[in-house]
């Protein structure tokens, strides 16, 4: 199975952090955040990863390579305009095949991957479209993305089921994307669509996650991992 890490944003709350550097390469007590991705991914058996890129998306090449010093190989699906996550994964198929693959948010931490993984690909290969990795809710968005229930990811929130908040992880198989546009388009409302249908499994991730998202938030993780 391969992989896929989104890395195209332009992390415009990172700044001035971001103005001369892709928001993945920005540094963690002294390692890029994608690098702790890309060391989990091949410690978990991943050897092919597919990073997109934009904003500055030359320097991620540059400085991550080929792959070979994690003992894996990197493709690059180079975007030349704004296509959104929806879009950019949808524009990185060709290099992700026709099975299903999981993804993730390059500004996103977590201490390591989930261990139902496999559990997740047994619910694609039995019809689900996509399978998603919920979290606790942070402090900075209390109210949640999607409710789970029995194992189901539901599109609406109701008083009676509390949301969780979507991780950035999740796993699809290619016909999720299809009869979606050429052009960029938001990955959220497509799997809302799915989940009133029922195509979209989920399940909860309780290790520690955190959305990198602000100066303030990374300067908390880099004293959570000083302090390990």
């Amino acid at each position: 199975m391969k992989a896929m890490i989104l890395a195209a944003g332009r992390g415009e709350r990172l700044r001035p952090l971001t103005d001369f550097l892709p928001k993945p390469l920005v540094r963690v007590c002294g390692k890029p955040l994608i690098v702790y991705h890309i060391e989990r991914l091949a410690a978990a058996g991943f050897d092919e990863i597919v990073i997109n890129h934009a904003w500055l998306g030359e320097k991620l090449v540059e400085q991550l390579g080929d792959g070979n010093r994690w003992c894996i190989r990197l493709h690059y699906s180079a975007e030349m305009c704004a296509l959104e996550t929806g879009g950019g994964i949808k524009h990185a198929l060709p290099l992700l095949g026709d099975e299903a693959f999981l993804v993730i948010n390059g500004d996103v931490f977590m201490d390591e991957l989930p261990e139902d993984i496999e559990a997740a690909l047994a619910q694609i290969n039995a019809g689900k479209l996509a399978h998603l990795w919920l979290v606790d809710n942070p402090s900075q968005h209390p109210l949640g993305d999607f409710p789970l229930h029995h194992g189901l990811v539901a599109a609406h929130k109701t008083a009676a089921e509390p949301a969780l908040t979507f991780s950035g992880l999740g796993l699809y198989h290619p016909a999720l994307f299809d009869d979606t546009p050429e052009a960029g388009f938001p990955l959220a409302p497509l799997l809302r669509k799915k989940m009133s249908s029922s195509l979209v499994s989920g399940s909860h991730y309780s290790g520690y996650w955190c959305d990198v998202g602000t100066i303030e938030r990374l300067e908390a993780l880099e004293r959570r991992l000083q302090a390990n």
